[in-house]
C-alpha cells in the first residue's frame, strides 16, 4: 500500500535533484529499484505482424499487471502509439495506468512515458510531417526546430515524457531499407539539422532520445541489423559527429544501436556506451535499450548464455533502462543480483538516472497527479490543426528537389495531363515507414486512416492551373501486368505531358521497399516501374518523373530522355500539395540533396561523396561510382545569381583561430528564391587519407525580388580536424581549401589559405559548426 510521502524530502522542489534522488534511494528495495530499470509495453498484439522477427516471444508479461505494478514501473510504452486509439480515450487511459502505478508502489513514483515521433508523434489522427531526409534536404535547421517544438508540444499535452527521435545515423549504404530515416550523408548536415530537432522537441520539455548509437548505418550490404566492420576513424570522424552536436544540443536519452561492430554488440560495449559516451562526452542522461537489444545479446549475438547474463553485459555496458518490455530487466535480472552474478553497485548506477530525469520531469513533485499531465477535455482534440498543416507543409515545399528540367517545368497552365504510376493516387506515397498510418495503421485497415493526406492526383485536379488530368496507375509498386502498362502507355500518348509518379512503398520488415528491414538488392527502381518508365517514354511526349521515394534510385539509363525530374522523398501529410506548387511553378524549387542518386553503374557501390581519393573514378577500376546527381544537388526555376566569392584578405588562417569566407548573392528575379551556400574543406596532404570533400557549413539564404545579400560565413580552424594516425582528433598546419559553391559538384570558387601555427589536439569541446552572419 502507498504511504503518504507528501513531506518526503525527495518530493520537495526546493531541494536539488541529486539529494531528492539519493533521499528516494535510500529507501528502496532491490525489487523497487529494479522496477525503475524497465519499461512495460501493454496491449502489443504478436500473432498479425506487428511484432518484427525475433521479437514475437518477448513480448508476454511475466505476471500480471496487479503484482507487476507493486514495486512500480519505470517507462510504459507508447500507450498511444500500439493501435489506434481516440486521443481522449487515451489520455484517460494512460492516467489510469499512472494512478495504478503510484497507488501500488509504496512510495508513488509515476512511470515515464515514451513514444515514436519521427515524423510527428506516432498517434491515431496525429499530423504526418516529412520524413527525415526531407528535413535534410530543407537544409533549414530553424524550420525543423519548429516542427520538433510543434511535436514536443502535442506530446507533452498528452502526458507524454520521452520521443524517440531523432535517428542520427549517417546514410552509408543506400540499399540499407533505413535510409528514409536518416537526415542524409553527410554528419554536419545530419548533426545540424538533428541537433535543430532535438533543440525543437526539449524546447517543450519532452526528453529526445539519439537513435542509434553508434555505427547501425554502416552495416555490411546495407542489410538491417547486420555486423558493422567500420574502422575507428570512420566512426569517430563520420558516425559519431552528428550524436556529439545532438548531445550539445540538449539530448538527454540515447538509445544504442543494435549492431555489433567488429565483434562487439554495442549494447554489451562499456567502452562506447560508458567510457565514450559518459567519460569522455560527460553525458548524464539516460540510455535506452532499443527494443529487445538486451535479450538479443543471447538470441542474436550469442554473447550471453541467459537472460540474467544478458541483463549483466547491458548494465556493466551503461544501458540503463529496458525497453519496450520486461524481460532481462525482470526476475531474471533479479535472480542474478541474489546468486551474486551482478552487482547491485550497477542496479544504483542506473536507477541514479532514471530517477534524476523523473525529478527534472517534475513526476516526482508533491503536486504531481495522473491528472497534472494529461488531458481532461471532454470533447474532441485536435492533433492535426491548421498550425500543424501549414507548418507541414512549408517544409514540404522547402524540401521538394528539382534534379532534372529541360523547360517542361513549370508546367503550364491547362495542360492535358497523363498522370501515370503506382505512388501518384495513394496517400501512403507520401509517409514513411515510421509514421502512424504506416507503422501501426496498415495493419487495421478496418479503421479510417484518421487524417487527410491527399494524393498527387487530387491535388493536380485541384490545382488553380486547371490541368485536365487523366490517371493511370500502369503497375503497383510491385508486380503488374501488360495490360496496366498499355492503359498507362495510351493515356501518355495522348497528353501534353506525362507526369510519371513512381517509388516507394514504405514499410517494415518487407513488407514494403523502404523502411525498417526493407533493404535492396540493388538500386534500380522497385517491381515493374523502370518498364514502366521506358514504355511511357517511348511514346514521345515530355516525361516529368516525380520520385516519392525513401532512398535514391539509379536513373541513368532514361536521364537523357526524361523532361524534368523531382523528388519528394516522403513529403508528408500537405506533400501532394507542395509538390503540385513546384510542378505549376507557384513555388520555386529550393531543396538539395542530403544524398547523392548513384550514376551508371553504381547501384550496387554503398559509397557516398565522402570517399577518400580511392574512392573515386579510377583507370584500374571498371567500375564508375560518379553519382548522376550529387550531394547538395538541386536546381531552381529562376537561379540566384553569385556576384562573388571572396575570403578573408590575409591569405593565413592559424590552427586556433577563424577564417571569414564572404558570398555575395542577387535575386535578379521579381519574386522571393532561395540558395544553399555550401562550403567544402579539401585537404591536399594529411596523415591519413581523407575525404577529398567534405561540408563544413552550409546555409539557406532567401532573397526578396532585387534583392543583393552578403553572407559571412566564419570558420573555426577545429572544423578541419580529424583522427589522425594516433587515434587522437588533430588539426594540422599546411595549406588547404575551402570550395564553395551550390553542391558538392558545382564549385563556384576555390579559396586556398595556409593554417599557420602547431599541429593541436581537440576533443568533445571543439567548434563544430561555423557561424554565419547576413547583410
Amino acid at each position: 500500500m502507498v504511504v503518504s510521502t507528501d513531506s518526503e524530502v525527495w518530493r520537495d522542489a526546493g531541494v536539488p535533484d541529486d539529494e531528492r534522488v539519493e533521499a528516494l534511494m535510500s529507501r528502496m528495495s532491490l525489487a523497487e529499484k529494479v522496477a525503475q530499470l524497465y519499461g512495460v509495453w501493454v496491449g502489443i498484439d504478436n500473432s498479425d505482424g506487428e511484432m518484427a522477427p525475433h521479437q514475437h516471444e518477448f513480448t508476454s508479461l511475466p505476471v500480471g499487471w496487479d503484482e507487476l505494478v507493486a514495486d512500480g514501473i519505470g517507462q510504459l510504452t507508447r500507450p498511444f502509439g500500439t493501435t489506434p486509439v481516440d486521443v481522449v480515450t487515451g489520455a484517460r487511459t494512460l492516467a489510469g495506468a499512472q494512478r495504478s502505478i503510484t497507488e501500488a508502489g509504496r512510495w508513488g513514483i509515476p512511470a515515464l512515458v515514451h513514444e515514436e515521433c519521427l515524423t510527428g508523434l506516432a498517434a491515431w489522427q496525429a499530423g504526418v510531417y516529412p520524413s527525415p531526409l526531407c528535413w535534410g534536404a530543407s537544409f533549414d535547421p530553424g524550420l525543423v526546430e519548429r516542427m520538433g517544438a510543434q511535436i514536443g508540444a502535442t506530446m507533452r499535452r498528452l502526458g507524454i515524457h520521452q520521443g524517440l527521435a531523432p535517428v542520427m545515423d549517417v546514410a552509408r549504404d543506400l540499399r540499407w531499407g533505413r535510409v528514409e530515416e536518416t537526415i542524409g550523408e553527410d554528419p554536419l548536415l545530419v548533426g545540424t539539422i538533428g541537433g535543430a530537432y532535438v533543440r525543437g522537441l526539449a524546447s517543450a520539455g519532452v526528453i529526445p532520445t539519439l537513435k542509434h548509437f553508434v555505427g547501425y548505418s554502416a552495416s555490411k550490404g546495407g542489410r538491417n541489423l547486420a555486423p558493422v566492420s567500420a574502422g575507428r576513424r570512420e566512426i569517430a570522424d563520420v558516425l559519431l559527429p552528428p550524436f556529439e552536436m545532438a548531445l550539445k544540443a540538449g539530448a538527454d536519452s540515447v538509445m544504442n544501436s543494435y549492431a555489433d561492430i567488429d565483434g562487439l554488440p554495442v549494447a554489451a560495449d562499456p567502452g562506447l556506451l560508458t567510457d565514450l559516451l559518459r567519460d569522455t562526452y560527460g553525458f548524464t542522461g539516460t540510455v535506452v535499450a532499443d527494443y529487445f537489444s538486451v535479450a538479443f545479446l543471447q538470441t542474436l549475438h550469442n554473447v550471453a548464455s541467459s537472460p540474467g547474463d544478458a541483463a549483466r553485459l547491458a548494465l556493466t555496458a551503461g544501458i540503463d533502462v529496458e525497453l519496450p518490455t520486461v524481460n532481462c530487466y525482470g526476475p531474471p535480472l533479479v535472480e542474478a543480483i541474489e546468486r551474486g552474478e551482478v552487482d547491485v553497485a550497477l542496479i544504483d548506477r542506473a536507477l541514479r538516472r532514471v530517477l534524476l530525469q523523473k525529478v527534472r520531469l517534475g513526476l516526482l513533485n508533491a503536486d504531481w497527479t495522473p491528472e497534472s499531465s494529461v488531458l481532461d477535455e471532454t470533447g474532441d482534440v485536435v492533433l492535426d490543426g491548421p498550425e500543424v498543416r501549414e507548418l507541414a507543409g512549408e517544409l514540404a515545399r522547402r524540401s521538394v528537389v528539382l534534379l532534372h528540367n529541360t523547360g517542361t517545368l513549370p508546367l503550364a497552365a491547362g495542360l492535358k495531363l497523363a498522370v501515370v504510376g503506382p505512388r501518384a493516387d495513394t496517400p501512403q506515397a507520401m509517409m514513411g515507414c515510421y509514421s502512424f498510418p504506416m507503422h501501426v495503421g496498415v495493419h487495421h485497415p478496418d479503421v479510417p486512416i484518421g487524417i487527410e493526406v491527399p494524393t498527387l492526383v487530387e491535388a493536380l485536379r485541384a490545382d488553380a492551373a486547371g490541368y485536365d488530368v487523366r490517371y493511370e496507375q500502369g503497375v503497383p509498386v510491385l508486380g503488374g501486368d501488360d495490360e496496366g502498362i498499355a492503359a498507362a502507355v495510351a493515356a501518355a500518348a495522348e497528353a501534353d505531358v506525362c507526369v510519371a509518379v513512381l517509388g516507394d512503398q514504405a514499410g517494415l520488415f518487407g513488407r514494403g521497399t523502404s523502411g525498417e528491414g526493407c533493404d535492396a538488392p540493388d538500386l534500380r527502381l522497385p517491381g515493374r516501374q523502370e518498364e514502366l518508365l521506358e514504355a511511357v517514354l517511348a511514346t514521345g511526349t515530355p516525361v516529368v518523373l516525380v520520385l516519392l521515394v525513401g532512398r535514391p534510385y539509379e536513373l541513368s539509363r532514361q536521364i537523357d530522355r526524361l523532361a524534368a525530374v523531382v523528388c519528394g522523398f516522403f513529403p508528408g501529410e500537405e506533400g501532394a500539395r507542395a509538390l503540385a506548387d513546384v510542378l505549376s511553378g507557384r513555388a520555386d524549387p529550393s531543396g538539395r540533396l542530403p544524398v547523392g542518386f548513384p550514376g551508371e553503374g553504381g547501384g550496387n557501390q554503398p559509397s557516398t561523396y565522402l570517399g577518400a581519393p580511392l574512392a573515386r573514378r579510377s583507370e584500374v577500376s571498371s567500375v564508375d561510382p560518379t553519382p548522376l546527381f550529387p550531394f547538395g544537388h538541386g536546381l531552381s526555376y529562376t537561379p540566384v545569381t553569385w556576384e562573388g566569392v571572396t575570403g578573408d584578405p590575409s591569405a593565413t588562417w592559424t590552427t586556433d583561430g577563424v577564417y571569414n569566407v564572404r558570398v555575395a548573392l542577387r535575386n535578379d528575379a521579381a519574386r522571393t528564391i532561395s540558395e544553399v551556400v555550401q562550403v567544402y574543406f579539401h585537404d591536399p596532404v594529411a596523415e591519413v587519407a581523407r575525404p577529398v570533400q567534405s561540408l563544413v557549413a552550409a546555409h539557406r539564404v532567401d532573397l526578396a525580388p532585387g534583392e543583393t545579400r552578403e553572407v559571412t560565413i566564419t570558420l573555426h580552424a577545429d572544423q578541419t580536424s580529424y583522427t589522425g594516425a594516433s587515434g587522437r582528433r588533430q588539426v594540422d598546419p599546411g595549406e588547404v581549401e575551402l570550395r564553395v559553391g551550390a553542391s558538392s559538384a558545382d564549385i563556384r570558387e576555390t579559396i586556398t589559405v595556409s593554417l599557420t601555427g602547431q599541429r593541436r589536439y581537440i576533443g568533445f569541446d571543439r567548434v563544430m559548426t561555423a557561424t554565419v552572419g547576413e547583410r
